[in-house]
């Protein structure tokens, strides 16, 4: 499909109603701009060597063990069996803020759809829990073509809802899922953050892989509004009347100190934490799964 990288643009996949058609061409739209596809050596280890045959393809060559045989040996893979994932996606009414055309539930939802698309295509099971203040809906992983359409309907059809819980949830979701995996959270971690970090730390202590996608629209980020302005909370309903200029050097240094605090007390827990802009583009985010993916296939037993 001609120039189908354009769809790693948030914008223009606002756009596309299909969950099933927004995630095939965003990981499309991925693959087009690298080298080579993600898939090879992620979803497969490398047990021993055999002698080679003709027909063997010339990249699966040892040449390490040409090197001290001379004989031809090619490398044999064994596909990765063990790995299941969870995707933890909120949605809270905080989620359904937009400051332009894609909400941060809406680019959540999107980005959750693709990492399904691309794990099912490389033959790990994946499975999806949305919540809010409580676990709203919870599909167990499984890695058949046809669970990803079950997926892709539970995201189509969600929408957001009021408070948030975020804490409670994750112990609740740590206590269920007994075997360990790769969970991934997509949030924006609007809650007491050290009830958040308490429940991401409940995964690691049952040995789970962890990755976080921090979520935030531009203007949460930068506090750009120019005129006086009334903000109502999306979860309470409680209005601020202000002028945003008079608030904004405190309002960065206290976004900067909560972004500061995720991302420290995450590297010492071991988690990966990757800020996401609900306007950038879903490569970041999906370069950033790959390396934990390629990570947790080394680690997870």
């Amino acid at each position: 499909m001609a120039n189908v990288r354009r769809y790693l643009n948030p914008q223009i996949v606002s756009k596309l109603s299909r969950m099933d058609i927004v995630a095939r061409l965003v990981v499309e739209g991925f693959i087009t701009g690298l080298h080579k596809s993600p898939y090879h050596g992620f979803s497969v280890e490398f047990t021993e060597d055999r002698q080679y045959m003709p027909g063997d393809p010339v990249r699966h060559i040892d040449w390490k063990a040409y090197g001290k045989s001379e004989r031809l040996y090619v490398k044999q893979f064994a596909a990765e069996t063990n790995l299941k994932a969870y995707i933890l996606l909120d949605a809270s009414g905080s989620m359904g803020f937009s400051s332009e055309q894609v909400s941060k539930f809406r680019y959540g939802c999107c980005l959750a759809a693709a990492l399904s698309y691309l794990m099912i295509r490389q033959k790990d099971a994946v499975g999806l829990a949305i919540f809010d203040e409580q676990i709203r809906s919870y599909i167990p992983p499984r890695s058949v073509e046809s669970h990803l359409s079950t997926i892709l309907k539970e995201l189509d059809a969600t929408r957001t809802s009021s408070g948030t819980q975020v804490n409670r949830v994750f112990h609740q979701l740590a206590e269920r899922i007994k075997r360990r995996g790769l969970v991934i959270v997509i949030s924006d971690l609007l809650d007491d953050p050290e009830q958040i970090l308490l429940g991401l730390r409940h995964f690691r202590h049952r040995k789970h892989e962890v990755i976080v996608f921090h979520v935030l629209d531009p203007k949460e980020k930068d506090f750009d509004f120019q005129t006086e302005a009334t903000f109502v909370d999306i979860e309470t309903g409680q209005e601020v009347v202000t002028q945003p200029w008079h608030i904004r050097n405190q309002y960065h240094i206290l976004m900067s100190e909560l972004i500061e605090k995720y991302r420290r007390s995450c590297r010492e827990s071991l988690i990966d934490y990757v800020l996401l802009d609900s306007s950038q583009d879903f490569d970041v985010a999906l370069f950033s799964y790959l390396a934990k993916r390629k990570k947790a296939g080394l680690t997870i037993p």
